[in-house]
């Protein structure tokens, strides 16, 4: 076999046997904003406490779509709420809304 100086990195690996669709259902029904982001990052941008703490919405919902549940909980759980994010959004998403439905649905031990 020719090595050509790159191998796959099975950590970015996405298994899509392991998404979750009723849970990723079941956020889309208590929030429909959640199929509005579309991943501009200017929630995570005007985050006062951005340097302080890893939350991010974008981050969050990739992590649930990467099948990295745990990632998506962490994210959302560091938020502090402010709400200023919700006034930048160019598509109007209630975020501390989503933020707190991904924490609610995805935060369970099942």
């Amino acid at each position: 076999m020719i090595d050509f100086g790159y191998t796959l990195n099975p950590s970015s690996r996405i298994n899509l046997d392991n998404f979750d669709r009723n849970k990723f259902e079941k956020l889309s029904k208590s929030e429909p904003d959640v199929l509005l982001c579309i991943g501009c990052g200017s929630c995570t941008a005007s985050c006062t406490a951005g340097k302080y703490t890893d939350t991010s919405l974008r981050k969050a919902i990739l992590s649930i779509l990467d099948c990295n549940e745990k990632a998506a909980v962490d994210f959302a759980a560091s938020c502090l709420l402010c709400g200023k994010c919700t006034l930048v959004c160019p598509r109007s998403i209630n975020t501390r809304n989503l933020l707190l439905s991904i924490t609610k649905i995805y935060g369970k031990k099942q």
